[in-house]
């Protein structure tokens, strides 16, 4: 019996899948973005379809794909991680911040600060914009990092079960 094209499992929704992948930021300059995350040099990842491992634009354009496949696709501006959504740039009082983690923190532009959600259950983060004069408050970015940014995907699904 030889292997037909049909007997190639192909990724649905819900797929257990053993991936390499790489995402990579905007070209600038018409040099290539700097990558993201890249799992071809080391071990391969392993992620089910619908989990919120992977943003729901990837997801969809893993749907369908053979195993062994091997195909890099850019995503446009704002499609993988949303728009930039500038009610997400907030200050947040420096009592909060002493409140939540350590009130010795010296925060600088770049930083990215990890806070609890309501229900204590999770996390999200922040990155920091800017420190008022005196300290007494913080800007963050609660915007995906790449919110608003096209995106590289490139991914060989290993396995798709």
């Amino acid at each position: 019996m030889t292997a037909t094209d049909s007997t190639v499992p192909t990724v649905q929704a819900g797929s257990f899948l053993t991936l390499h992948y790489r995402m990579a930021g905007p070209a600038v300059n018409g040099l290539p973005g700097a990558d993201i995350i890249n799992t071809f040099d080391g071990k391969p990842a392993t992620l089910s379809l619908g989990m919120g491992e992977l943003s729901p634009a990837i997801e969809q354009r893993l749907i369908g794909l053979p195993e062994g496949a091997r195909v890099e696709f850019e995503l446009a501006a704002g499609t993988a991680f949303g728009d930039r959504n500038p009610e997400l740039v907030q200050w947040v009082a420096r009592k909060l911040l002493n409140e939540l983690g350590d009130p010795a923190e010296q925060y600088k532009p770049g930083d990215v600060v990890q806070f609890p959600t309501p229900d204590g259950m999770g996390q999200y983060a922040g990155s920091v914009q800017q420190v008022k004069d005196g300290g007494d408050a913080v800007q963050f970015d609660f915007n995906h990092p790449l919110a608003g940014q096209p995106v590289v995907f490139e991914v060989h699904v290993i396995g798709v079960l």
